[in-house]
């Protein structure tokens, strides 16, 4: 019976050490990554209404829109979409900790995919 015991003493000891390891080398994710927010153009929102909205982001709005310029790095591809994404974006890191949302009269919304690509790069603010 001792010998029992033992090898289940064992066995215990094993998988303890075993799931202590599993959690030490496995990364954890930090609470930045996890929170990470894009806000972009709604794909089934209407170029009248994204127009709107993408005027007033790089007018009134605030918004950075030098990027979306042409020869500058996010001007391609050249779609009302993909620059109203752009200045829906650089307005709401901007301002989203002085209460800006990602609405723009519903037609963006926030994903935590960042939408950069190439040479185009869109700002993330922790």
């Amino acid at each position: 019976m001792n010998k029992q015991m033992s090898s289940s003493t064992h066995l215990i000891i094993i998988l303890y050490l075993s799931f202590l390891l599993l959690f030490i080398i496995t990364p954890t994710i930090s609470d930045e990554w996890v929170d990470e927010e894009w806000c972009i153009a709604d794909e089934q929102v209407p170029d009248d209404e994204l127009q709107r909205a993408l005027d007033w982001a790089c007018g009134k709005g605030g918004a950075d829109c030098t990027n979306i310029q042409m020869k500058q790095p996010c001007f391609y591809p050249n779609t009302l979409r993909d620059h109203a994404s752009y200045a829906f974006n650089s307005y709401y890191q901007k301002f989203k900790h002085k209460g800006a949302t990602c609405y723009f009269n519903s037609a963006a919304m926030v994903t935590s995919l960042d939408p950069s690509h190439g040479s185009c790069k869109f700002e993330y603010v922790p």
